[in-house]
């Protein structure tokens, strides 16, 4: 069964993993899931990712984030952008997760990125997730 949307794949098994605490899962490896998993490290929602190259194109090893009471560091991911209905954003309209303490991951011209820096850089794009 082939996989249309990859990155909605992707956030559903990383929800999955967080919902049973597996400690890393696999997710199919593209350009754009690399880039959401260097946003998710980068703000502290997982431990770090790496990219494993296989036969029929590759997969990204994420490893989870947990406290040291167990909880989890993603409480809730949901795509935004999807393939019937792109959402696009400029800076000013940019989404605020839980007034900030999330993040909403957004595709640039220059690259995959969080709102946070996406504000500081002064550029919009598609709200690819949003992160809690």
């Amino acid at each position: 069964m082939p996989l249309h949307d990859l990155t909605a794949d992707m956030l559903t098994r990383i929800r999955n993993a967080v919902s049973i605490h597996a400690k890393q899962v696999m997710v199919l490896d593209n350009k754009l899931n690399c880039g959401v998993a260097k946003v998710l490290q980068e703000e502290g929602f997982i431990r770090g990712f790496e990219r494993i190259p296989d036969n029929r194109g590759g997969l990204i090893r994420v490893d989870l984030k947990y406290s040291p009471t167990g909880e989890s560091a993603i409480n809730a991911i949901d795509r935004v952008s999807k393939t019937g209905r792109r959402v696009y954003s400029g800076t000013d309209a940019l989404p605020k997760p839980q007034q900030g303490l999330g993040i909403a991951i957004v595709s640039t011209s220059s690259g995959v990125m969080s709102d946070r820096r996406c504000r500081e850089s002064k550029v919009g794009g598609e709200v690819v997730a949003v992160v809690c």
